[in-house]
């Protein structure tokens, strides 16, 4: 039985078998374009792209990229936003702040896809520690 990858087991709780293996899939269809968590997150559909009109600062997320990788993504966020408690005081501390929702979630889709990178590549370089021996 293949084993799943660290990084949908330890930290990531809110992401699932399902999601983790499209996250996988959208890192492996293109691994020469994972060059740093930017390219990664951009690959994904959660890289931040300026939006600010007149006396207003604020960004949107990147529209292209794997849809799949987004919703992913964005499903492991609706579920930290309800179940986990560092998420949920991000939350609140950001509403006090005065972000919207979908503002405070742009900013946890991409911490999200910087762990999931960060992850990835811990356990990509275990890998070929592995296939050295």
């Amino acid at each position: 039985m293949p084993r799943l990858p660290s990084w949908c087991t330890r930290r990531h709780r809110a992401i699932g078998v399902d999601h983790a293996g499209q996250l996988l899939a959208t890192a492996g269809e293109n691994p020469d374009r994972l060059r740093s968590e930017a390219a990664f997150a951009h690959l994904c559909g959660v890289a931040p792209i300026p939006a600010s009109t007149g006396r207003t600062q604020r960004h949107r997320l990147h529209r292209g990229g794997d849809r799949s990788a987004n919703r992913a993504l964005h499903l492991a966020i609706v579920v930290r936003m309800r179940c986990c408690p560092r998420t949920r005081a991000y939350v609140e501390r950001r509403t006090v702040e005065g972000l919207s929702k979908p503002e405070i979630m742009r900013c946890l889709k991409r911490y999200l896809a910087r762990e999931v990178y960060q992850s990835l590549c811990a356990d990509m370089r275990a890998l070929n520690e592995l296939d050295k021996m």
